[in-house]
């Protein structure tokens, strides 16, 4: 997307927000409602995801997983629900703090920086098919320049994440398949 195709997207949210106050559709709002309830257990499970890793470069990305992606998204789809007037979910896990130095979990009781860095892989794909499957049931503009930058940013991530685990061998070796 060019810049002039971003600055088109922002004034047509602007002027659909001023204008438009159609109430969201159940769709919409299923949508809105699986986000902050998945979203709030992904916030937990990263919380813990921290706490187990060791690497320097993978406490990083967590933290970014945490601070930069996923709980922006829930407290948008919080507010919009809220907004709306719309039931949030009433599910809570527990906030964890954040340990900069590793824990002393035993080995056999912690996630490996290894199997962290795969399951980090596998939330933040299947949370962009949440998204994108969000992105296709909304009708409202600037729901939908919400699940863009989100996807836009996510891939990003996934990007550093990729490099970070070849970096590191953390990717299972798959064997090739020979002609």
């Amino acid at each position: 997307m060019t810049i002039v195709d971003k600055i088109d997207a922002g004034i047509n949210v602007t002027l659909n927000m001023a204008f438009d106050n159609e109430q969201l559709n159940n769709l919409e709002a299923a949508a809105l409602f699986g986000i902050v309830i998945v979203g709030r257990q992904n916030l937990s499970t990263l919380q813990v995801l921290y706490n187990h890793a060791h690497d320097d470069d993978l406490k990083s990305i967590l933290k970014k997983a945490i601070t930069d992606h996923t709980k922006p998204l829930v407290e948008k789809a919080e507010k919009i629900l809220n907004e709306a007037k719309a039931d949030c979910p009433e599910i809570h896990f527990a906030d964890r703090k954040l340990y900069d130095t590793p824990l002393t979990i035993s080995e056999d009781a912690r996630f490996s920086d290894r199997e962290i860095a795969l399951l980090l892989g596998n939330m933040a794909r299947a949370s962009q098919v949440a998204v994108l499957n969000a992105l296709s049931y909304t009708y409202k503009p600037e729901i939908a320049l919400i699940y863009r930058d989100t996807l836009e940013t996510a891939f990003d991530f996934d990007y550093r994440l990729l490099k970070i685990t070849l970096e590191k061998g953390w990717l299972p070796h798959l064997p090739k398949i020979e002609h």
